[in-house]
């Protein structure tokens, strides 16, 4: 599903209108049309009691006004409050207000929070949210704020006009107070905002109505936001031949562990395992080797000199030289720990690893050592790096709060990605990947149970594995981040969402590979 900026979904309206000859009065007309029909099909036994729309004084206020109209005509019992004065609406939410008038409708126009709460009081069967579009920016104060606050006290099943008032399109970000939609009907693609939490969780039900933009306005556009879904994903998967062999399906290496983490390398062998890899080979401290070689048969091990348990850079970077030769896909960083060594490591695979034909993916430890060095050093690769940080590995990286990270994921990505040339996975509820070229996917899948150790471990394996099995780093972004996600879903399902462990996400790859190819 693509997804669309709030300044992207602005330009699509411009130059649908300016350039492409589509009236504007149509576009809103069919916008409050598809609100009206959403409505009415959801809830045909609420319109007895009757329609509230809360209106403000831009063309979001001007939608509702068109809805209001749309259900008056088929017979629905509807009042209409507008946070302003029916004076200063100005263009087509003038003339909506105006048609919904002269159809007999009723306007109340409210200006204080008093005849405000005393509409209120009386119970609607329905509320339309029409106070705030996709455009705001600022918090929300005033007369709007007790709009919301009393909307959302209210028992009645709420429909948001593009997006529940007082949620960021671009971000999810709560703009001091925002409506929680029972259903957001939104137009033309939906936003970054209708996903990203918080907002996510305040749009309700989503439905995307096409209501005219022009197809033409859109190639324009060229939009790279995209929802990841289960379509966007069967095409990434490919079917072996019967005539295959491991040698066809890339061969891993993966550097991890110290001392006392001895599962880190495990599960992301693992996981690589599990998601196809050829051959794997573990490149860990040697005081771990045994319990590393004797925890999964089908992986190769190779014990690194050491310090103090971790590796020893000045020794291992002239093995790892030797070791990297021949290998598909390098992942560095689970369980490595940071120090001076760990430093080394990353500065030495960047400069010497990540070539056109093997890429090379960060994660954990990895990232830490990479945010001391400064993350624009992975700019120097001459092949595909990918970074996979969760939020406060992310603020290292860009030297912010993980508060800042987590308020807009979607420019955290991005700003990484730009300032290193890498593909960035931000992971957490609904994962965020940023493409070398402007790509942004948010992923659907995965669930609260996943916040368990090792997750991002066992990911980490997947990624490379698919690295080495030659997809581009985009697509094995895609894929790796919905099955896992996928996965945990299926495992939640069948055992329970609290209490399982990444082994079990591992187990069911397999399964949940094929069922996504069937």
């Amino acid at each position: 599903m693509i997804l669309l900026s709030a300044e992207e979904s602005r330009r699509l309206d411009r130059l649908s209108q300016d350039k492409f000859g589509v009236p504007s009065y149509s576009l809103m007309s069919r916008a409050g049309e598809a609100v009206a029909l959403a409505l009415a099909k959801r809830w045909p036994e609420a319109l007895a009691a009757g329609v509230l729309v809360v209106a403000g004084k831009g063309n979001n206020g001007g939608d509702g006004m068109v809805a209001a109209r749309r259900l008056k005509d088929s017979g629905a019992k509807v009042r209409a409050v507008l946070l302003a004065r029916i004076a200063e609406l100005k263009g087509d939410a003038a003339r909506a207000c105006r048609e919904f008038l002269d159809a007999g409708g009723e306007v109340r126009e409210v200006i204080d929070e008093k005849a405000l709460a005393a509409i209120l009081r009386e119970p609607p069967g329905i509320i339309v949210d029409a106070v705030f579009g996709i455009g705001l920016n600022a918090a929300v104060t005033g007369l709007p704020l007790r709009a919301i606050e009393l909307i959302n006290a209210s028992q009645a099943p709420v429909v948001a006009v593009d997006i529940a008032s007082g949620v960021n399109a671009d971000t999810g970000a709560i703009m001091g107070a925002a409506v929680r939609a029972s259903l957001t009907v939104t137009f033309g693609f939906a936003k970054f905002g209708h996903f990203s939490y918080p907002g996510a969780e305040l749009c309700g039900e989503l439905e995307v109505a096409d209501i005219g933009f022009a197809p033409a306005a859109v190639d324009e556009i060229a939009p790279r936001g995209r929802w990841l879904e289960k379509a966007d994903i069967q095409p990434l998967i490919r079917p072996r031949s019967a005539n295959s062999h491991k040698g066809m399906f890339g061969h891993t290496l993966v550097i991890a562990g110290a001392r006392g983490k001895g599962g880190a390398p495990l599960l992301a062998a693992r996981g690589a395992l599990r998601m196809g890899a050829g051959l794997v080979t573990v490149a860990i401290p040697e005081s771990v080797a045994t319990i590393v070689a004797g925890g999964q048969a089908e992986i190769m091990t190779e014990p690194m000199p050491e310090r103090d348990g971790h590796f020893d850079a000045t020794q291992s970077i002239a093995r790892l030289s030797d070791l990297i030769s021949g290998k598909d896909a390098i992942a560095i960083g689970p369980g490595i720990g940071v120090s001076d060594d760990t430093r080394r490591l990353i500065a030495f695979l960047i400069e010497q690893g990540a070539r056109p034909d093997r890429p090379l993916l960060i994660d954990a430890d990895g990232l830490n050592a990479l945010a001391e060095i400064d993350c624009r050093t992975a700019s120097r690769a001459e092949g595909p790096v990918v970074l996979t940080p969760h939020p406060g590995e992310m603020a290292r990286l860009l030297k912010a709060s993980t508060a800042q990270v987590n308020a807009d994921r979607i420019t955290a990505a991005r700003s990484l990605s730009q300032r290193t040339g890498a593909f960035v996975l931000l992971k957490g509820a609904r994962s965020v990947i940023a493409g070398a070229d402007g790509e942004i996917y948010v992923n659907s899948t995965g669930n609260p149970g996943m916040g368990t150790p090792g997750m991002g471990d066992a990911l980490s394996g997947m990624l490379a594995a698919l690295l080495g099995q030659g997809m581009k780093p985009l697509d094995a972004l895609a894929l790796g981040v919905f099955l896992h996600g996928d996965a945990a879903d299926r495992v939640a399902r069948s055992r329970g969402a609290i209490g399982y462990i990444t082994g079990d996400v591992i187990e069911d790859l397999p399964a949940a590979l094929a069922a996504l190819l069937s």
